[in-house]
């Protein structure tokens, strides 16, 4: 990080970060083309879950590339100056490496959904049968991740 003052450096704070998100971007690769796609996740840890739908851009990317980065942020807001060019954002962000798999196994997916309804709920769900059948889970194994922090 080329800002060593602004890099979150302590693991507590960077997963403090992640539980405030609401939204992580995942950016994918495949034939040379990007794709960054903003989902709900959920994060328990060295892992993020999301949920999709079986087929679609994201998973056909996974499946042609599994190494992906991911994007969350926290605490956002524009600071204003006199003037516009004197603007600034305060934020605290995350910006991570890892590998992405699809969850075939009914009771990982249905603890991976706990998980995902878990950062926005605390209400507890059950899932049909069917459900768990429809929809696909994508692990990403975090690999390495950053945190950086402008204005506070």
């Amino acid at each position: 990080m080329r800002r060593k003052e602004k890099e979150i450096q302590n693991r507590a704070d960077i997963e403090a970060v992640i539980q405030k998100a609401d939204i992580c971007r995942l950016g994918l690769s495949a034939d040379n083309h990007p794709y960054i796609v903003p989902l709900n996740f959920g994060f328990d840890r060295d892992c993020l879950y999301f949920h999709a739908a079986r087929e679609g851009q994201k998973i056909e990317m996974i499946r042609q590339n599994n190494r992906v980065c991911f994007e969350l942020e926290a605490d956002c807001e524009a600071v204003m100056a006199e003037t516009p060019c004197d603007w600034t954002m305060r934020f605290k962000s995350v910006i991570g490496y890892g590998k992405a798999s699809l969850v075939t196994d009914v009771n990982e997916k249905r603890r991976a959904l706990a998980v995902i309804v878990q950062h926005y709920s605390a209400r507890p769900v059950e899932y049909s049968s069917n459900l768990l059948e429809r929809l696909v889970i994508i692990k990403v194994a975090i690999e390495s991740m950053t945190g950086k922090k402008s204005g506070y």
